[in-house]
């Protein structure tokens, strides 16, 4: 076994990873395992820059927050705004201050420095406006949808002014109400006013896809992908306060559900320009069912890897990360019977791995899954591998 799994190492690069594939996808998937690391994010970073090099892509997608990685997305295709700004507000889950995201930014403005914009590389966040602890006002996205729509078709069309959706909305504190994620009664998701602004929601991106010849003809393609995300955004975000507030036993998986369905949405939206490299946890790109412990609770929702495969097909391409150790995690050598033990016997510090070769090499035999010691470190579930298109695998992980 050990001579097959060393025969089906590879040094790690953007042709190592295409060559595991039958042919380009659309959506090219690569997971890790633990956030926040930037020895990973360096090696994405580079895999980045040789798909774009080698392969012809020229999107990345990051786990998000999909409205303000619009800032992010102008500063490198225009120079609008300096690089702190977009750092500093173009960036959730406090993301921004990582020394490998600010230089993936900076690479990307240099890069489409005097490049027509037919080869200028985008950047996207594919994440609805949430954080862990709260969700956005739906505000944002419903002002943009309304006034794009308002600008271009005629307001007896229009289901509302955008003065009733700022008094439906009333003050986004309401909203963001840290405490509604653990007590659902202080959430406003299930409001009369929350109602009324569904069905509103509703109505408008209705008139966006009823108004889509003329609409696609009197913008420009950034100001027509840009009014869809508004719409895909409202109403996400819509549905998410709604859960918010539910009291059964199906809360927390549904709000983890419409998470994923609403990144799902997203780089199924991406997909359309053409081939797009996209970089989250493995628990979101995966195939199969996500889960996780809640509130006492075991959660299961279709990740958004899952929902996607099941409208790309071999267009959707998953590469999961395994690791080592991450010491000043506390994550230290695995134990040699796991799948990463095996891996850690290899010479090599990255590699890439064909993750059905593998898989085949364990046979029945296939190892237990390795336990974290730390819980922000997911380790690879061997019986995954079947459904991976590739594997790489990092040896240590530094502290940075």
């Amino acid at each position: 076994m050990a001579t097959d799994i060393k025969d089906n190492a590879r040094t790690v690069d953007a042709a190592a990873l295409m060559e595991l594939l039958p042919a380009r996808p659309r959506l090219l998937a690569l997971g890790e395992p633990t956030h926040g690391e930037d020895a990973l994010l360096d090696l994405r970073n580079e895999l980045f820059r040789q798909l774009v090099e080698e392969e012809g892509y020229r999107t990345i997608a990051l786990e998000t927050d999909c409205l303000n990685g619009l800032a992010v997305d102008d500063h490198v295709t225009s120079g609008t705004g300096t690089l702190d700004e977009v750092m500093e507000n173009g960036f959730s889950h406090d993301w921004g201050a990582s020394a490998a995201n600010r230089e993936l930014v900076r690479w990307m403005r240099a890069h489409n420095e005097g490049r027509p914009a037919s080869e200028q590389v985008r950047f996207a966040g594919f994440d609805g406006p949430l954080e862990i602890a709260a969700a956005a006002s739906p505000r944002r996205a419903l002002t943009a949808l309304h006034g794009y729509l308002a600008a271009r078709v005629e307001a007896d069309l229009l289901p509302c002014g955008a003065d009733l959706l700022d008094e439906l909305t009333g003050s986004d504190d309401r909203w963001t109400e840290p405490a509604a994620m653990r007590e659902p009664a202080r959430s406003v998701g299930r409001s009369a006013e929350a109602g009324r602004l569904r069905l509103l929601a509703d109505e408008l991106v209705e008139l966006l896809d009823e108004q889509r010849p003329h609409l696609i003809a009197a913008s420009s393609a950034d100001e027509w992908e840009r009014a869809c995300l508004y719409g895909r955004t409202a109403l996400g975000l819509l549905s998410y306060h709604h859960w918010m507030a539910d009291t059964s036993p199906a809360r927390l998986a549904r709000l983890a559900g419409v998470r994923d369905r609403m990144m799902s949405l997203n780089l199924l939206a991406l997909a359309d320009r053409g081939p797009v490299f996209v970089y989250t946890h493995n628990a979101h790109l995966q195939r199969e069912k996500s889960s996780m412990r809640m509130g006492g609770r075991r959660l299961e929702w279709w990740s958004a890897g899952a929902l996607v495969d099941a409208e790309l097909g071999e267009e959707y391409a998953f590469v999961a990360t395994a690791l080592g150790t991450i010491r000043h995690r506390g994550v230290d050598v695995p134990p040699a019977d796991t799948v990463e033990g095996l891996l850690y016997a290899l010479p090599e510090e990255r590699c890439v791995l064909d993750a059905r070769r593998l898989d085949a090499a364990l046979g029945d035999g296939r190892p237990a899954p390795r336990v974290s010691p730390w819980f922000g470190y997911a380790p690879l579930d061997p019986a995954h591998l079947a459904t991976c298109d590739g594997l790489v695998f990092v040896r240590d992980v530094p502290q940075r």
